[in-house]
């Protein structure tokens, strides 16, 4: 239960009921392409699937990306392509035609797109082989992303969460802390730390993270969240219920709210 919820707040406020849904349908190759179903939509993506205006806008764009030569209005297409599947939470497919933009315009920005879309699909794989792919395939972007620019603490702060899964996780730990060298302000990067100090125990350690990320940004609802997750399982149920007080009035977001209020009924 306690992992479960941490996940919840990892993702975001806005998406924190996402997490359960089924990752989406990643289109595999051209043939798939041709043959997916545009007018389809699952009832496991995130926000509901894409809305009508969208799948208009993607069906018209596949049109062009399909009947375009390969060359650099193929690369446009694909990369607008990748805008109007990651808008409407299709991460796996933004991160395919991601990918076909970056073979052609190989630079940085085309190479950090396809990181951060594999990383959203990476984020809501559900099967593990599918998530081993996915984060392969994140840490291939952003690596070439880091040779290119060594100080593109994004990039390195994510791929140090997808080896939070590979059977090397302590590469990840590194990372994160390469970051907080760099910038100790760094907020992703104590957010990480402070989630990962709960699921390994390390309660005070968490604590000190979290607190540090929210004096910096007090605002910061899912460090406030996770804060009193780290203050209640080190047994300060006051400090514990403060903070999720504290959430409630943060964030009026009612899956916001419902997370709170089920960590309050356990300090009852």
């Amino acid at each position: 239960m306690l992992r479960s919820r941490i996940i919840l707040i990892i993702i975001s406020a806005a998406l924190i009921i996402l997490l359960f849904q089924l990752p989406k349908v990643v289109v595999q190759n051209e043939t798939e392409l041709n043959a997916a179903d545009t007018s389809a939509v699952s009832t496991t993506e995130p926000h509901g699937g894409p809305t009508a205006t969208q799948q208009e806008a993607i069906a018209r764009m596949r049109i062009q990306f399909q009947t375009t030569a390969t060359g650099e209005k193929n690369a446009i297409f694909a990369d607008s392509l990748a805008d109007l599947y990651y808008a409407a939470g299709r991460f796996d497919s933004a991160a395919w035609f991601a990918e076909k933009a970056a073979a052609f315009f190989n630079n940085e920005a085309s190479w950090q797109k396809a990181g951060n879309s594999y990383y959203q699909a990476y984020t809501f794989a559900m099967d593990q082989v599918k998530q081993n792919e996915l984060a392969e395939k994140t840490r291939s972007y952003y690596a070439q992303v880091l040779k290119a620019n060594p100080n593109n603490l994004e990039a390195k702060t994510n791929m140090a969460m997808t080896y939070l899964s590979s059977p090397n996780p302590m590469q990840g730990i590194t990372l994160l802390r390469e970051v907080l060298a760099e910038d100790p302000k760094n907020e992703s990067a104590l957010f990480n730390l402070g989630m990962l100090s709960i699921q390994s125990g390390q309660y005070n350690r968490a604590i000190e993270r979290l607190s540090e990320l929210t004096s910096i940004n007090p605002n910061h609802v899912q460090a406030q969240l996770l804060l009193g997750v780290a203050y209640m399982n080190n047994g300060d149920k006051k400090k514990a219920r403060e903070q999720f007080e504290k959430v409630k009035q943060l964030d009026s977001d009612p899956a916001v709210q419902a997370t709170a209020d089920s960590y309050l009924k356990d300090l009852k």
